[in-house]
């Protein structure tokens, strides 16, 4: 059992070599593709990317393969139809599991989750091996969005703060999909039991990951706003989201009454 407690601070020793796989959901994501992957690749000593695409229409999923023929550090999983992020990460992280990754990253495609970002993630958990996940955090001092709609983040705030208040969560970006967790973590956690879909999987992750335990590390990083595509973002996902922390937080109290 991991201790239960959530890390405050960073410690600097000595890093040691993991096996790095970050894990990217894709639907028609063409026009970001190539140039995310790119500054993955310059930004991180030898990390690879695991794209696992939907079927996406407008060919994603191809033009990650042709990327993969001249590139050993891009792996290429295809689904069959478009089946939600939550299932998407599902694969991804059974995948990593299966080769014996030591770290294993959530990232988007779109261009909002900066590569020199994800750099300094994967340093801080080199250096401070007693860190189970590290969150890349917009709510931490120094995190922000940039050019973002008022009303978005006005919902993504609340979001994480109803969640943090219903779940007793000690992380303030609840919702973040920019991490990186440890291998053993997600083996602690039992993946075959999440059914969340939508962005309320990043809620019940960190939930599950509390549960057990894991020491937990928010650093700040800028959201960029996408510039290419269109955001997955809908009401049925908020609503989604809503009911099952409602759901979650009532059990939550049930047990502690």
């Amino acid at each position: 059992m991991m201790s239960d407690k959530t890390v405050q601070h960073v410690d600097e020793v000595s890093p040691s070599h993991s096996k790095v796989l970050v894990v990217m959901p894709t639907y028609n994501e063409i026009d970001n593709l190539r140039t995310t992957i790119s500054g993955i690749f310059s930004s991180t000593r030898d990390a690879e990317v695991l794209v696992v695409d939907d079927n996406s229409p407008d060919g994603t999923g191809r033009m990650a393969d042709f990327i993969a023929q001249g590139e050993p550090r891009l792996h290429v999983l295809h689904r069959q139809a478009k089946n939600g992020l939550g299932p998407a990460y599902l694969e991804g992280f059974h995948w990593a599991l299966d080769r014996r990754y030591d770290v294993v990253c959530e990232m988007d495609m779109d261009g909002s989750h900066r590569p020199l970002d994800l750099a300094r993630m994967l340093d801080v958990m080199e250096r401070n091996p007693h860190v189970d996940l590290v969150i890349g955090s917009r709510r931490v001092k120094g995190g922000q969005t940039v050019n973002w709609p008022l009303l978005r983040d006005v919902i993504s705030r609340s979001g994480s703060w109803y969640a943090r208040r219903m779940l007793g969560l000690p992380v303030k970006d609840v919702t973040a999909g920019f991490r990186a967790y440890r291998s053993d973590l997600l083996r602690e956690i039992d993946l075959d039991g999440i059914e969340a879909n939508g962005y309320v999987f990043q809620v019940d992750m960190t939930r599950r990951a509390h549960q057990v335990g894991a020491r937990i590390l928010e650093i700040p990083i800028a959201f960029i706003e996408r510039t290419h595509g269109n955001s997955k973002m809908g009401s049925g996902i908020v609503l989604e989201a809503m009911m099952r922390v409602t759901v979650w937080g009532a059990e939550r109290m049930v047990k502690r009454s």
